[in-house]
């Protein structure tokens, strides 16, 4: 007894004291990481380096961890490389970029705007030199190159040209197989996102709208080829439709490239363009080391501005619950307790001149949704606030972006789905048939069980469901003609769930202006009567004590998603949508992850 008593409290002591070194440790790695180093030196006739594959989210990762484990390392997103391309554009010191790309997988209105940055930088008069490596290119990267002056490949390597597909996953079958019973109330002809549990295949609805949004993306994609080659749209169609020939060598026929080339050749090509003797180096910075030099320093500031622009980042399902990650996953979420403090912070600053907010949401919950409308519609009168579609902002995304006085969309942003749905899994029937368990009840009123887990919903309580799913999808339509200066005659033709590319939302009237972050920051400023202003990022980055649990779970998933085939990371995807479903209320959420491949 005793000798078990004193093992449990060495343990104890043994693991109190391990917790200690381990939070002494990361102290003390973040204030090493926290120590400032100097400036890089850039050479005058610099050609900035750029390496850009995999991943390219948004913004820099307000996670903690991030820097404390790669220290001094600059995490590549549209932010920090438009802020490069900005600078360089202005720095004498840089005479042009070479940007090795390969395989990309960025949503496509982020690369819309880091094209359009790169088409700006080109303005400068200086050039971009675009080429690849062993892995090639796929669509993704092969549009970025395109705003190259010209593209290179080695001999051989993928140059991937064969065209777009949406791929939809269904559990009707499965469920069946198990027993379990999917009940679900759509509130729109367009609004089929039960469909992946009721159905085996797309709906004719979903054949009508992703036939369009694809549309839409082949669109964009084909006139920056046509730009960049010569050849007309209609040409470029032709291409993709042949039979795939997936190398260089036919991508250069195409005149999708311009030459056949090793790396060590694109360098000597450009040593000739600045005249530099090729026994010489080739002077270069990398886009981590010019990351570090100040926009001062390039020529694009003197002085920082005191007006300010607030540009709040709300990305992620909307749900009801106080986390800023769903909890398990590590994916961010969007929870009105959350964002309404954040954009009070930018009400409260009075330096903040305007907001602007950057929405990446399939939507969630309805009624979350709607109390953070009516929290941007109150800021929108003290301040302009714009909405910043990125990827995508449907169903509750467009819900919350609609408050805003102006909505700027990337033609391939995915909006719209103007729709409501409620549904719940009833496992009654895996419980009974396939594990042998029973249940009974005692009611104190004959409807006080209606939404159990366990039994289907009876005629009346379908019919509840339905009534509360139409009532809200009144709602919501009547807010759209409210904010969107729209009767409700006009609406209705572009609501029922349907999804929009935001080049078709522009002419159904439901987004205001194509664009990207930069277009919104520019009206936002118009708006408050501003010509200098500084940027002013939010939500701000967590503490460490904040994000000590959350974080491992957050890398693990999002390493097992990484590595995991497509049909296992569309599941992870759908795990989290039947986790919403659940919480027996009206749902505002897209269909399905569109993701456009």
């Amino acid at each position: 007894m005793k000798m078990g008593f004193f093992k449990t409290m060495f343990a104890s002591a043994i693991g109190f004291l391990i917790a200690i070194f381990l939070m002494f440790t990361i102290l003390i790695i973040a204030i090493i990481s926290s120590t400032g180093e100097p400036e890089p030196y850039v050479r005058n006739n610099s050609i900035l380096k750029i390496e850009l594959s995999g991943s390219l989210p948004d913004r820099p990762s307000d996670n903690p961890f991030d820097e404390i484990f790669s220290p001094g390392k600059v995490q590549l997103n549209l932010a920090s490389l438009k802020n490069n391309l900005k600078k360089a554009a202005a720095d004498d010191r840089i005479s042009g970029i070479w940007l090795e790309v390969e395989m990309l997988g960025a949503s496509w209105p982020v690369l819309e705007e880091l094209r359009a940055q790169m088409l700006q930088f080109r303005e400068s008069g200086k050039f971009i030199y675009a080429s690849t490596r062993d892995m090639g290119m796929n669509e993704q990267a092969l549009y970025i190159a395109t705003a190259a002056d010209s593209v290179f490949a080695m001999n051989d390597t993928f140059v991937m040209n064969s065209g777009f597909y949406v791929q939809g996953t269904f559990f009707a079958d499965t469920f069946e197989k198990f027993g379990i019973d999917a009940e679900v109330v759509s509130g729109g002809e367009f609004k089929t996102a039960g469909n992946s549990y009721i159905r085996t295949d797309f709906s004719e609805q979903d054949n009508i709208q992703l036939s369009a949004i694809l549309d839409s993306f082949t669109s964009t994609y084909t006139s920056a080829l046509s730009d960049f080659s010569g050849k007309s749209t209609a040409e470029i169609n032709a291409i993709m439709n042949r039979p795939p020939r997936i190398t260089s060598r036919y991508a250069l026929e195409d005149g999708l490239i311009n030459a056949l080339m090793y790396p060590y050749e694109v360098e000597e090509l450009i040593k000739n363009r600045l005249g530099v003797e090729q026994d010489r180096d080739l002077e270069t910075i990398s886009f981590e080391r010019y990351s570090k030099v100040t926009r001062r320093s390039a020529g694009l500031e003197r002085r920082a501005p005191r007006e300010k622009i607030a540009l709040i980042y709300a990305s992620g399902v909307i749900i009801p619950v106080e986390e800023s990650m769903i909890p398990g996953t590590g994916d961010p979420v969007i929870s009105a307790g959350s964002f309404i403090k954040t954009l009070n912070e930018a009400l409260d600053d009075n330096d903040v001149k305007a907001i602007v907010i950057r929405i990446n949401s399939p939507g969630g919950s309805g009624i979350t949704s709607d109390l953070i409308w009516a929290e941007i519609r109150r800021a929108a009168e003290k301040k302009p606030v714009i909405a910043s579609m990125g990827s995508m902002a449907a169903s509750g995304g467009y819900y919350i972006a609609m408050a805003a006085d102006t909505i700027v969309a990337q033609p391939t942003t995915v909006t719209g789905a103007i729709g409501v749905i409620s549904a719940m899994l009833k496992f009654g029937r895996l419980m009974e048939d396939q594990l042998g368990i029973k249940f009974d009840e005692v009611k104190s009123h004959q409807y006080a069980d209606w939404f159990s887990p366990t039994r289907k919903f009876t005629p009346e309580e379908y019919q509840a469901l339905e009534r509360l799913n139409s009532d809200f999808y009144d709602v919501f339509t009547q807010k759209v003609a409210m904010s969107r200066g729209m009767s409700i005659e006009e609406v209705l033709p572009v609501a029922g769930g349907r999804v929009w590319s935001g080049s078709d939302a522009l002419e159904a009237g439901l987004v205001d202006v194509l664009g990207g972050i930069d277009t919104a920051l520019d009206i936002a400023a118009a708006k408050a009567g501003i010509d200098q202003y500084s940027v002013e990022t939010y939500p701000k980055p967590k503490s460490l004590i904040e994000l000590f649990s959350g974080s491992a779970q957050a890398q693990v998933k999002t390493w097992v998603t990484s590595i995991a085939p497509m049909p296992v990371r569309n599941a992870l995807d759908h795990a989290d949508m039947l986790r919403l479903m659940q919480r027996t209320e009206v749902l505002t959420i897209m269909p399905y992850q569109i993701d456009i491949r």
